[in-house]
């Protein structure tokens, strides 16, 4: 099957995107496994409860993550892709991208100190929430959806990697007993900001980026073109992050640790399937523009490869969960278990879903469409979250999740097939897949 997908390429596009591939792998490694390493050893020093209150602090400045990040990860990526050899129209993207994530970053400290001063859940641990903010700016600041555009995720692995690595070597050294806690910010928001500030220099030379104030019809522009990806992103925080934030905000600390450890297992698995989608994600948007036939095909023969590989993760996560949580997190950690197994089909929804959404609805622009079906998820997983965490707290929050990524899976097939555009099942046309 992938000696039949590889032959829809060109020898020099095969080769980028195999290089990309293998930088994004090294990328979600660090971002998603390499964490992995610490995460036992966080859980065992601090307990469920201060954990669970360190994790809680990320997932609400996450909030403030995908508001910077404004879709740009899918919207400038796209942008830079087509014009790529255009030194001028890539510095004009970049200025402009960068100047609108520096904006949205002061409005998001504003909203941060607003929080913290006014509502007293988060005034009581105010500085755990500013320390944790630095990792707003370590995010604006590594420009990854430029490597992306460009094609040239090399340096965005290797700095990656290098930043979790000082970050797991600090976490060993520094934390010791539950009183450390306040150091997991630091540690996490330090490593950010210095590999962003990297980055980003080596963005600006690599790729001649020639600095200046963007104009306002650029700004205008970028803003416009990020907005559907932007809403959707919102309303995938609402089925993400915001299970975390709902969980902690109607129960406690104690119950949001057992769920971040069954979450951040899934998440370090899909984050697997993300190298496949993210490397073609260049390809597919400029094949569409010129053959949308066999663009298809292509979609159709990734989405089987996608499907085993998802299968497969989400079968083995069901089978090993118990082993997992207890050899990793140990048995204070043992109701992880339950949210774990039922949270185990979302790898095979998500190597779908990507494929369905990002690979097909966005780059055949039905960008509406596309942010339709996941707003409907982000507010179906509210509503039922919100529902489920009163009669079931942690398994009511799991069991929405996981209903929420079936619901948007099956959504996107089924609008692709009334569109026409057949990834499963017989093609109306003479190809043959």
């Amino acid at each position: 099957m992938i000696s039949r997908i590889t032959g829809l390429f060109k020898r020099n596009e095969y080769k980028t995107i195999l290089e990309n591939m293998l930088s994004l792998t090294g990328l979600q490694f660090a971002s998603y496994i390499l964490p992995l390493i610490t995460l036992p050893y966080l859980t065992w020093t601090l307990g469920p409860e201060l954990f669970g209150l360190t994790q809680y602090a990320i997932s609400l400045i996450t909030y403030f993550q995908f508001f910077t990040d404004y879709g740009f990860n899918l919207s400038a990526t796209r942008e830079l892709a087509i014009v790529k050899e255009d030194n001028e129209k890539v510095s004009r993207i970049f200025n402009s991208v960068m100047f609108i994530k520096v904006m949205l970053c002061i409005i998001s400290f504003m909203i941060t100190l607003l929080l913290i001063t006014f509502i007293a859940k988060f005034n009581k641990d105010a500085m755990i929430y500013l320390l944790t903010f630095g990792m707003v700016i370590g995010y604006i600041l590594f420009p990854t959806w430029l490597f992306q555009g460009m094609e040239y995720m090399k340096y965005t692995s290797i700095l990656n990697i290098i930043g979790k690595v000082i970050f797991t070597v600090l976490i060993f050294l520094l934390i010791h007993q539950k009183e450390d806690y306040i150091l997991v910010p630091i540690i996490n928001s330090f490593g950010l900001i210095v590999v962003g500030a990297i980055g980003l220099y080596i963005a600006i030379t690599k790729f001649d980026i020639k600095l200046k104030i963007p104009s306002k019809e650029d700004i205008l522009y970028h803003l416009k073109e990020g907005w559907h990806v932007f809403i959707s992103t919102i309303a995938i925080n609402m089925y993400t992050t915001t299970n975390t934030f709902l969980l902690g905000l109607l129960t406690n600390n104690t119950l949001v640790g057992y769920y971040s450890i069954a979450e951040k297992m899934i998440l370090a698995v899909n984050g697997l399937l993300n190298p496949i989608s993210q490397a073609l994600y260049p390809f597919i948007s400029r094949s569409v523009n010129d053959d949308k036939k066999t663009s298809i095909i292509f979609i159709r023969k990734l989405t089987k490869l996608m499907a085993v590989v998802g299968f497969i993760l989400s079968l083995g996560l069901f089978i090993f969960s118990k082993m997992i949580v207890l050899t990793l997190f140990g048995p204070s950690y043992a109701s992880s278990t339950i949210l774990l197994q039922i949270m185990s089909i979302i790898p095979l929804a998500v190597s779908l879903s990507t494929i369905f959404g990002i690979e097909t609805m966005l780059t055949f622009n039905y960008k509406k469409a596309f942010t339709t079906i996941v707003m409907l998820g982000g507010l179906l997983d509210i509503i039922l979250g919100i529902i489920l965490i009163y009669l079931l707290k942690e398994v009511g929050i799991a069991i929405s999740f996981t209903i929420t990524e079936i619901f948007i899976t099956i959504a996107m097939f089924i609008f692709l097939q009334n569109k026409g555009i057949k990834i499963i099942g017989k093609l109306n046309s003479n190809n043959k897949d």
